[in-house]
């Protein structure tokens, strides 16, 4: 997949802001500084679209980049992190329920973990979470070249075991971008 042309062309709070028309979709859920800034920058080729931050927490709405004129990663806030108040937390949460009810167009949501830890329970939770709206979900392991070749057997475990996955997730490297071309086919193939 070639990468030409990106843009922000939306961000919303309510649906009445969402872009119009139906464009395939593909959200990008996770921990706060699981690295989605990262991933999105690592998939369009560009050093800092998608601004990264050293405090988490930093995307507070749902971001619409749109890609080549042909479909949608859309970033939305990061879960779990404690400096954002409890009142925050529960916005962002109904801001992305609302979105998940009312997306025909969404196509396949990625779900961010860090490679290098266990799946927190708010991983378990949002994995269920979309797993329970039946969406496609593709679990992708971030971080992944921080962890020791020899501990990837045990990490891959725990991480299938944790989740409770059905099929295998995606090992995703932003140094030696691991995982880029099998997240361009599951674009492709919803395309």
């Amino acid at each position: 997949m070639q990468i030409d042309d990106v843009k922000l062309e939306s961000i919303a709070v309510r649906t009445s802001q969402y872009p119009e028309g139906n464009l395939s979709e593909f959200l990008l859920v996770g921990r706060s500084n699981v690295g989605k800034s990262s991933f999105i920058n690592t998939l369009i080729n560009r050093k800092n679209f998608a601004h990264t931050s050293s405090k988490p927490g930093k995307t507070q709405t749902l971001n619409f980049y749109l890609i080549n004129n042909k479909f949608y990663f859309v970033d939305v806030p990061g879960y779990g992190y404690a400096s954002v108040s409890k009142e925050r937390q529960k916005k962002f949460g109904v801001m992305i329920e609302e979105y998940l009810k009312a997306r025909e167009s969404l196509k396949c949501v990625f779900l961010l973990i860090d490679y290098r830890h266990k799946p927190t329970d708010d991983d378990v939770l949002m994995y269920n979470f979309l797993k329970y709206y039946n969406l496609d979900v593709e679990v992708v392991a971030t971080k992944y070249d921080k962890v020791k070749k020899n501990n990837r057997l045990k990490q891959n475990k725990l991480i299938m075991d944790t989740l409770k996955l059905e099929k295998d997730f995606i090992p995703f490297s932003t140094v030696s971008k691991k995982g880029k071309e099998e997240i361009y086919e599951i674009i492709e193939r919803y395309l």
